[in-house]
């Protein structure tokens, strides 16, 4: 089944968003209690795939929305 242009853009603006909010977190640094930064530390792993699951689906989504343009032009 074929996306649609507007679907598209909607899922690459969202993944766009989630991209930004892990990188935001990532970006805050690690409490200064010892539990909290183990527990950060855990979520690390799990917020890094996350992130490059996204980035994987943002590159396809782009790729899909280049090739819909494209054929549009054809």
């Amino acid at each position: 089944m074929d996306k649609t242009l507007q679907e598209l853009e909607a899922r690459r603006e969202e993944l766009r968003g989630r991209i930004e909010a892990i990188h935001r977190d990532l970006g805050r640094g690690l409490e200064k209690d010892y539990e909290e930064q183990s527990i950060q530390l855990e979520n690390l792993e799990v917020l890094q795939e996350i992130a490059r699951v996204a980035e994987q689906e943002l590159r396809k989504v782009e790729m899909e929305l280049a090739t819909l343009k494209n054929s549009h032009l054809a």
